[in-house]
């Protein structure tokens, strides 16, 4: 019997897909690949990061059984807290400005909802949640600014596509959101194989790790409009800014070639791969990493507006 304990499980170990389909629509090889860390409740990588970052907090003794956890998110990282299967109270701190819709839906969840005044920005919901940590003893799981971020990175997502592969690659490219996914993909795989190139895709309408100008844009999930402290650079050999219609018209195009339903990030993730590609045929074994799908019940109840951080 291959019966899993946990459906966490079945997210912890996610395939990677040969885009075959949309090589074929564009005479690219046939060695372009996606590997696919979306799943559960927001179908996106975001329900595994977040079992996995409270079962690496418990497993280093950070996270005390019972403790209430507390995190600056509304978006679909919020939901996969809301959902995951931790039996710890949570707190959610985020702007005034958060759809009174959204706040409900995570209330019904369990989430308690701290909200901080939106003329301070992010900076406020920060001061927010330190100021919870001192009136609850909570910990501040903080996924912005937090190593457990990128260690399940370098513990998940980086040996699942190095397995998959067995190695035989040139190029990773993922999204930068909270930075986790490209810092802890990117220390693993040039670990391991240190000629592999890893490149990070952000909206062009907001350059934040490009060091260009910093805008609204419409790709939920990435481009939170600074430079995540869990960014590592030194691991990353090149950065590209992809435009939020081109993100999502080619999300379209590859659930049309290839019946994956991709998110906008994951739109944009290919969009710089078949770009990279195309300036450099040398590069010929790339792996896309789609950390989101569309949900198209959960999508306006989920994924936040133009701009947002998630």
């Amino acid at each position: 019997m291959n019966i899993h304990k946990s459906y966490y499980e079945t997210l912890y170990s996610r395939p990677v897909v040969a885009l075959s389909g949309y090589c074929a629509k564009y005479d690219l090889p046939d060695s372009l690949y996606a590997y696919l860390a979306y799943g559960g409740t927001t179908g996106s990588a975001k329900d595994a990061l977040a079992e996995g970052m409270l079962a690496l907090a418990t497993e280093k003794g950070l996270l005390q059984p019972g403790q209430t956890v507390i995190e600056c998110s509304s978006g679909s990282f919020a939901v996969a807290l809301a959902c995951a299967h931790s039996r710890h109270p949570l707190m959610l701190c985020m702007p005034a400005t958060v759809p009174l819709e959204r706040q409900q839906m995570l209330t019904k969840f369990g989430a308690q909802i701290v909200l901080s005044n939106y003329v301070y920005g992010r900076r406020g919901v920060e001061q927010r949640a330190q100021e919870a940590v001192e009136q609850t003893g909570g910990y501040f799981l903080n996924y912005f600014d937090n190593d457990l971020n990128a260690e399940f990175h370098r513990r998940v997502t980086g040996p699942n596509i190095a397995k998959a592969t067995g190695g035989a690659l040139d190029a990773v490219v993922a999204g930068v959101g909270s930075g986790g996914t490209i810092t802890g993909v990117g220390e693993y795989i040039k670990a391991w194989y240190p000629d592999v190139k890893v490149v990070a895709v952000e909206p062009y309408e907001s350059q934040a790790i490009g060091g260009g100008y910093i805008g609204r844009h419409n790709i939920p999930g990435l481009g939170a409009g600074f430079v995540p402290e869990n960014y590592n650079p030194y691991i990353v050999d090149a950065v590209m800014a992809v435009p939020s219609h081109t993100a999502n018209v080619t999300a379209r195009e590859v659930l049309e070639t290839d019946a994956i339903p991709a998110s906008p990030s994951a739109g944009a993730v290919l969009t710089a791969a078949h770009q990279l590609m195309a300036e450099h045929p040398d590069l010929k074994r790339v792996v896309c990493v789609f950390a989101g799908q569309v949900l198209y019940e959960w999508a306006a109840a989920v994924q936040p507006g133009p701009g947002c951080g998630q």
